[in-house]
């Protein structure tokens, strides 16, 4: 089956002030769909592959075939980190709450939840151009990290938990190049519980 826009769980204007709803709609209905229009494009071309699942493809991404690679790449990418986004994104003041074994591992591993958010906005800021600041579970353990364009951590066998979008598209209205003020707020609409739960999956498997 063609892969599909996931639909949101909240308003497109329910994370002001920090995103803008006509930022959150553009980069919703515009640039993620574009993201799967093309991964479904590519994959029409080896309908063997349409039965994986995105996470599947791209885990598994030198496997492609070389002619659809790259759009799998980037397309497939691109969906999958903006599936994930939408998800670590919220307004529920409890979702939101800096709590579970998720902060524990943070504070065990960075030293304190602040110091965590210092070195993730600083990978974050650090990526030049387009790419995403990444929270990741790495054989058994809490890494910071960051990717260009829209490869996934995945790719080098790395579990997302907590991703943060810096292309431009996705804070251009509000915060025009201020890169840094988007990543300093975007901390108050963060899905802490989402994040939690994605951590204990990791852990599981």
């Amino acid at each position: 089956m063609p892969f599909t826009l996931p639909k949101l769980e909240y308003s497109y204007n329910s994370l002001e002030p920090v995103i803008d709803a006509k930022t959150m709609e553009i980069h919703h209905t515009k640039h993620h769909q574009v993201y799967i229009d093309k991964l479904n494009e590519a994959l029409s071309k080896h309908p063997e592959l349409e039965k994986q699942s995105v996470e599947q493809l791209l885990a598994d991404i030198n496997k492609i075939p070389e002619d659809i690679r790259t759009a799998v790449r980037n397309h497939g990418g691109g969906h999958l980190n903006h599936s994930l986004f939408w998800q670590i994104l919220t307004p529920d003041a409890k979702a939101k709450e800096v709590k579970g074994k998720m902060i524990d591992e943070i504070t065990k591993t960075f030293g304190s939840i602040n110091k965590f958010k210092e070195q993730f906005n600083t990978a974050a800021l650090g990526r030049f151009g387009s790419g995403w600041a990444w929270l990741v579970f790495n054989k058994g353990k809490l890494e910071i990290t960051s990717t260009a364009n829209q490869d996934s951590p995945l790719m080098e066998g790395k579990v997302p938990l907590l991703g943060v979008d810096v292309w431009e598209h996705a804070y251009y209205l509000k915060w025009q190049s201020n890169r840094k003020g988007y990543m300093e707020n975007i901390w108050s609409v963060i899905n802490w519980k989402k994040v939690n739960e994605l951590f204990e999956q990791a852990r599981k498997k």
